[in-house]
């Protein structure tokens, strides 16, 4: 079979039918790689699993096929079919030739989607017991830590390259089935870096695990439903990488605040959550990230109600923990009414209602008197022609009045000239008149003898002489 006897024996044939005609192609590279599964160490040791892998891997790189519209790429099925072990050294040579990260995540997710179903409801709690898993049961178990191990191992670095979603499911498999410590925190690091893209079913993970025996996380709560302290780790480092960026108040907090106070309403329906935990993790968030805290009243009401045996000071301890001046209008009238909230946060919230109440009449006559100003505002420019009309008006009649004064004024002159020169002539005519007439003369010579008369006599010649001017 080799070429010690003769040229062109077996091995030769196969080595060149291997080499050109199974390696080219990418569905008989497929194949024998499936094929080989069953024969690990021969195949191993004669090299055909790392060659195939190598010729899968750079023919997928050389493809330029991306995940447009959220389509799959055609590839993704026929990697999904092969062994884990085999899958991960095809994905270790498509990231060592540069591929996207976008592609590598969407194929890990792919392959996950198939070898790891998503279990619901009280199939994931597995009919807890305290008993032993069955030897068959055990090997399943194996074989999937082994994949969550593998495939979180294969996850790019990037945070866009893979969902929320999928590195939740991911956080449930590994706590389920047991996975290291160091693969449960890095999951839970890489899900606080993207919390603001998660949905409140995927934070539901149960605090259970599988291993030996189907056993609780914590021996000391036995029966709490989800596992709080896993979402509480995941907030923390969501609330670090906020930091770390100095990106408050940004659509990310406000978006994780909603998605607390819906987690927060659904393990309230828990009897057998503490109220300590409820409340740390309710007071997580800062004072700021929150706008409303409708959806934290919410929360502590369905606390409140599936707690009814709650002492009064852990009533009040966690009350305090919302902020009634952050609640609307309608929250305000409901928990005015609420009896099961403390007497201190029922004042607090009557007060704040009162403050609500307000503020909107303040509001309301605000939005008034903007409305005017802007009606005012639309109307300025016709108010200013306006305006300038009235002023080239208003000058054009203080010119017309003051050529009326100075039109009246020498009409008045003329009247005051005609008079004094139609005085001045007429009275030296009639005095002319006057004193050419004999009644002038008459008059005069009887007011003068009765002056004569009068006048002591003095002396006569004093009085002839008078005649004779007189005469």
């Amino acid at each position: 079979m080799t070429e010690a006897l003769e040229d062109g024996n077996l091995i030769s044939k196969t080595e060149a039918f291997f080499t050109f005609v199974v390696l080219s192609s990418w569905r008989d590279s497929i194949t024998v790689l499936k094929s080989c599964e069953s024969l690990s160490p021969w195949a191993e040791n004669l090299q055909i699993v790392r060659r195939c892998c190598d010729s899968i891997s750079w023919k997928i790189s050389q493809e330029a096929s991306e995940v447009i519209n959220g389509e799959k790429n055609w590839w993704f099925e026929e990697m999904s079919t092969l062994r884990i072990d085999n899958f991960t050294r095809i994905v270790t040579g498509l990231r060592a030739k540069g591929s996207k990260p976008e592609i590598i995540g969407s194929c890990i997710v792919h392959y996950g989607e198939r070898w790891l179903p998503e279990r619901r409801g009280n199939e994931l709690q597995w009919n807890i017991t305290g008993g032993a898993i069955r030897e068959e049961d055990s090997r399943p178990i194996r074989e999937q830590r082994i994949i969550v191990e593998s495939l979180v191992s294969l996850l790019p670095s990037e945070k866009e390259a893979v969902s929320c979603k999928f590195l939740l499911k991911m956080l449930k498999m590994a706590i389920l089935y047991s996975a290291s410590p160091a693969l449960v925190a890095e999951l839970e690091k890489r899900t606080g870096l993207v919390l603001e893209t998660a949905d409140v079913n995927d934070l539901l993970i149960p605090s259970y695990t599988a291993g030996n025996k189907i056993k609780l996380i914590s021996s000391t709560e036995e029966n709490i439903m989800h596992n709080v302290d896993v979402v509480q780790r995941i907030l923390e480092y969501f609330l670090l990488y906020e930091q770390q960026q100095q990106q408050q108040l940004l659509p990310g907090p406000l978006a994780v605040s909603k998605l607390l106070d819906n987690y927060l309403a659904e393990i309230a329906k828990d009897p057998n959550l503490p109220v300590t935990k409820f409340q740390f993790l309710a007071q997580s968030l800062p004072e700021n990230a929150r706008k409303s805290d409708d959806g934290l009243y919410r929360a502590i009401d369905t606390y409140l109600k599936t707690h009814p045996s709650l002492s009064d000071h852990d009533r009040r301890r966690l009350c305090k923990v919302m902020n009634c001046g952050k609640l609307s209008v309608d929250a305000c009238a409901h928990a005015a009414q609420n009896d099961r909230l403390p007497l201190r946060t029922m004042i607090q919230v009557l007060y704040a209602e009162q403050m609500k109440i307000r503020a909107t009449v303040q509001g309301k006559s605000q939005t008034e008197i903007a409305d005017n100003s802007d009606q005012e505002s639309s109307w300025l420019s016709t108010n200013k022609e306006v305006k300038a009309l009235k002023l080239e008006l208003e000058k054009v009649k203080s010119q017309m009045a003051e050529m009326q004064r100075d039109h009246s004024d020498l009409q008045q002159e003329r009247q005051k000239q005609n008079i004094k020169q139609g005085n001045s002539s007429g009275w030296t005519i009639r005095w002319q008149r006057i004193r050419k007439s004999a009644l002038f003369n008459l008059k005069t010579d009887g007011e003068e003898t009765d002056e004569v008369n009068k006048r002591p006599n003095n002396s006569g010649k004093g009085s002839f002489r008078r005649r004779q001017t007189l005469s």
